[in-house]
């Protein structure tokens, strides 16, 4: 269908004889072209070194970004920051302790909770007021925030003032839970 329809529009298209026959309609079709593309570019052959500071001296041209500190910094840049940190902190430290708690066997290591419960006890207020704030921390930052996180799935919450009111809420979570369980 598409090549009658093309056909037609190039016999339409073509100067007519009185009598249009196939054997003139295919010599139209194969004369040269009455214009010829003509390329006002020139080349010149350089060597690599040349051609590395040709390429340099236009690098030095072009526009540049700008860096990140033009922008002011705002609560959701720095809730994201928080949020991928404190969940790369809490990866870390279980899979070392569940590595720590595979090889301790081979080592000699006692890391059952008894051990763990009795070291822990030793220790002074100082320091476990700084363990159980360097866990519980980002464990109440990074629950709450991916709870907020669920939120946005559900497709609510997200315009900017929601957005700002979730964060704000996920840090005033955050301070009161890790208060709680530095106490207990």
């Amino acid at each position: 269908m598409f090549a009658r329809s093309s056909a037609r529009i190039t016999a339409s298209a073509l100067p007519k004889p009185f009598f249009i026959t196939r054997s003139s309609l295919v010599a139209s079709q194969l004369r040269p072209a009455t214009t010829t593309a003509s390329n006002s570019a020139s080349t010149q052959n350089v060597s690599p070194d040349d051609a590395y500071t040709i390429l340099v001296a236009q690098r030095k041209q072009r526009p540049i970004s700008p860096h990140l500190s033009i922008y002011q910094p705002q609560l959701t840049w720095y809730g994201s920051a928080a949020n991928r940190i404190t969940g790369s902190v809490l990866s870390v430290g279980a899979y070392g302790f569940f590595a720590a708690y595979a090889v301790a066997p081979a080592f000699g290591w006692h890391l059952d909770s008894a051990t763990i419960a009795a070291a822990f006890s030793g220790l002074p207020a100082a320091a476990k007021f700084g363990l159980k704030f360097a866990v519980a921390l980002p464990f109440s930052y990074h629950s709450w925030n991916g709870i907020r996180h669920l939120l946005w799935d559900t497709g609510k919450a997200l315009d900017i003032k929601d957005v700002y009111r979730t964060g704000y809420a996920v840090l005033g979570l955050t301070t009161i839970s890790t208060i709680y369980l530095v106490m207990i």
